[in-house]
């Protein structure tokens, strides 16, 4: 599967962002897909992720509250809401799939699309 992530941008602290994660090449549905950052000077990070068929969530203590994973499997398509950014919410945010949902939990996936910069000014 192939993956494109898109959406990120410059906004102002609280402000919201909505990254997509463009699927193809494969069944999407048959993917966890998951969201995952990097910040410069630090490793990356889980953000969230979301089982197959979207039943099952997990998302990181940091951003819980503020952030929302979603998929649309009609379009290939996952998402991440970001609400209430911070300044610290900045990195290269990517996307990632697996079959398996503890290997993409573990940042073990096979398949990321190339990182989308989300940038939080003060």
């Amino acid at each position: 599967v192939q993956l494109q992530a898109s959406g990120g941008g410059l906004v102002q602290a609280g402000g919201s962002l909505r990254l997509s994660c463009a699927a193809s090449g494969r069944t999407f549905g048959s993917y966890a897909m998951g969201w995952f950052r990097q910040a410069p000077g630090k490793e990356r990070e889980f953000v969230a992720g979301i089982s197959r068929i979207g039943a099952m969530t997990s998302y990181a203590d940091s951003v819980k509250g503020r952030f929302t994973i979603s998929r649309d499997n009609a379009k290939n398509t996952g998402y991440l809401q970001m609400n209430s950014l911070k300044t610290e919410d900045t990195a290269v945010y990517y996307c990632a799939a697996d079959p398996v949902w503890v290997r993409l939990r573990r940042s073990e996936s096979d398949y990321w699309g190339q990182g989308t910069q989300v940038t939080v000014s003060s």
